[in-house]
């Protein structure tokens, strides 16, 4: 009975929630931010480091800063986390930093956005010079021109995980279905039934964590 009356709330919940999925975003700069803004990194040894001037490249989800008037890349192997003071905190999911969406108990929703690739080269292939760099063991960089990026509109898709019982999982139904006991996929096959329900809509995500969250 107790379960039923969750799925019953949950139903009422997909009901009142905003259930078209959302337009393609489409932007005109190479980041995620116009200007660069300071932030604190966290790398992988438990370490913090701040710096004044860093952005989220779209391209592949790397840090990007300023240093002097090149644009530096981060190597992402060794970051795990980012704070924008600000905005909402971003985690390095295989090497690409995405930000939190919203949270659920011990579980959370992050979105990570990338320009589409194909667009990228096709828009991009004369306009970016890169040339290799090293400052050490903690950063590797590549310079980087983004010069030219008012000139165009690159469309950016949304890619969502679910950090689900301490495991970043992509949120689609397969891999979901590989990680969810037979109850939550249960639970999940509901979820999806409700009218509107959306694998890129935030408020479908939300109600599907809260479902398969204890």
């Amino acid at each position: 009975m107790k379960t039923m009356n969750r799925i019953f709330a949950l139903l009422l919940f997909a009901m009142m929630v905003f259930t078209e999925g959302m337009a393609q975003k489409k932007t005109l700069y190479a980041t995620r931010y116009k200007e660069y803004r300071p932030s604190v990194i966290t790398f992988a040894d438990g370490h913090q480091s701040r710096h004044s001037l860093t952005n989220v490249f779209l391209k592949n989800g790397a840090l990007l800063y300023l240093q002097g008037e090149y644009t530096m890349e981060a190597n992402m192997d060794n970051i795990v986390a980012v704070d924008f003071p600000g905005d909402r905190p971003f985690v390095a999911i295989d090497k690409q930093l995405a930000y939190l969406v919203d949270s659920v108990g011990h579980n959370a929703i992050y979105c990570l956005e990338l320009f589409d690739q194909e667009s990228y080269e096709r828009n991009l292939r004369n306009n970016i010079v890169i040339s290799n760099l090293d400052l050490g063991d903690q950063i590797s960089t590549s310079t980087i021109d983004l010069n030219n990026e008012e000139d165009y509109q690159l469309p950016v898709f949304r890619h969502f995980y679910f950090l689900y019982e301490g495991e970043y999982i992509r949120v689609h139904e397969r891999e979901l279905n590989r990680k969810l006991s037979k109850e939550k996929r249960t639970m999940m096959k509901r979820i999806m039934a409700v009218p509107g329900f959306s694998w890129q809509h935030e408020d479908s995500l939300l109600m599907l964590l809260k479902a398969i969250t204890d």
